[in-house]
């Protein structure tokens, strides 16, 4: 306990060193690389000392109790679970390491606190937790609970829109002549028809289905409710896969053993890997990269984006484009037109 606390106030001396540093000279806040690099100097020079705080705050952090009150709110907002944790876990480390009231946390914490961890992390992953900060300390600003938010003037770094990958149709074939089993079928049949989310298809009740119309409404992000089509194929090995089963759950997908029950997220992407495996291809396949190649078959086939985009529940039709960009056979065909 007593080496975790010298451990604990050497990070902090390391952190308010750095925010005074970026301070004096302004150049330092907007290059990662050579915050990084005074830093692992600052802390190799106190490799050998144990720094102990002149006097200890009589006033206890009470972020968790209003981060509590928050992530209630955004849980109301229709945040998913997965979401709601990320936010909890990433408050709950700042947290941990800035240890003082809410309404006494300044710009330079927020600054010191980044500087802190963003040590070997890549520019996306920072900027996520840019993005939670100001989202909590914006709502505590919102709320009346801070005067001032210090998040305001923290800039977030410049992240480049990088391409998604999708399945060849090549790639494609070769995973539904791997599947074995005729949840497997369905399994993959379905999301690449639907296009949906994992978090979607794994809650998503054989009562939700209109087998006419081949379709269903799904509950996606932000709690938003849409309609999401599939096809003949993937209704055929549907049919199948229920017809061929004897329980009684109410989930589209259950499991194998009894009791049958839900079938999970993660149940999910393993059944997936289990039948990129089988098929030989030498990528990792999982269940959003079926909803990418989705996307992209659909903007092959001149499928208006604005089309995909209500298909696939994304809130800008830039987010769709970074998901169906056109692969360069197509480019080059369209190219072709103009000679």
């Amino acid at each position: 306990m007593f080496e975790e606390t010298k451990k604990n106030n050497n990070e902090e001396a390391v952190i308010k060193i750095l925010g005074k540093l970026t301070v004096k000279f302004p150049e330092l806040d907007m290059d990662l690389q050579k915050q990084i690099m005074i830093r692992n100097i600052i802390e190799e020079v106190l490799y050998d000392y144990d720094v102990i705080p002149k006097e200890t705050s009589i006033v206890a952090s009470d972020i968790t109790d209003k981060l509590k009150m928050y992530l209630a709110i955004k849980k109301l907002d229709g945040l998913s679970i997965l979401t709601l944790k990320n936010y909890k876990r990433e408050i709950e480390r700042f947290a941990q390491t800035i240890i003082k009231p809410v309404n006494t946390v300044t710009t330079m914490d927020i600054r010191m606190y980044l500087s802190y961890i963003c040590k070997d992390k890549k520019e996306s992953t920072l900027a996520n937790k840019i993005a939670i900060l100001k989202s909590f300390f914006a709502w505590l600003e919102d709320e009346e609970l801070i005067i001032k938010n210090p998040t305001k003037k923290i800039k977030s770094p410049k992240v480049g829109k990088r391409l998604r990958n999708s399945l060849t149709l090549e790639e494609l074939e070769l995973l539904r002549n791997a599947c074995k089993s005729l949840r497997e079928k369905a399994l993959l049949e379905f999301i690449f028809a639907t296009g949906c989310r994992l978090s979607e298809v794994k809650n998503i009740k054989i009562r939700d289905i209109n087998w006419n119309e081949l379709n269903l409404n799904v509950i996606g992000k932000g709690n938003k409710q849409r309609t999401v089509y599939f096809t003949v194929k993937a209704k055929i090995f549907l049919e199948k896969y229920l017809n061929n089963r004897n329980d009684n759950c109410p989930y589209l997908f259950v499991t194998t053993r009894k009791p049958h029950k839900q079938l999970g997220g993660r149940s999910i992407q393993l059944e997936i890997n289990k039948i990129a495996t089988r098929a030989g291809l030498n990528k990792s396949v999982y269940p959003h990269l079926l909803r990418h190649t989705f996307a992209t078959v659909a903007l092959n086939n001149n499928m208006p984006v604005t089309v995909i985009q209500k298909l696939m529940g994304h809130e800008s039709v830039d987010t769709t484009m970074i998901y169906a960009e056109l692969d360069n056979s197509t480019l080059k065909q369209e190219y072709k037109k103009l000679s």
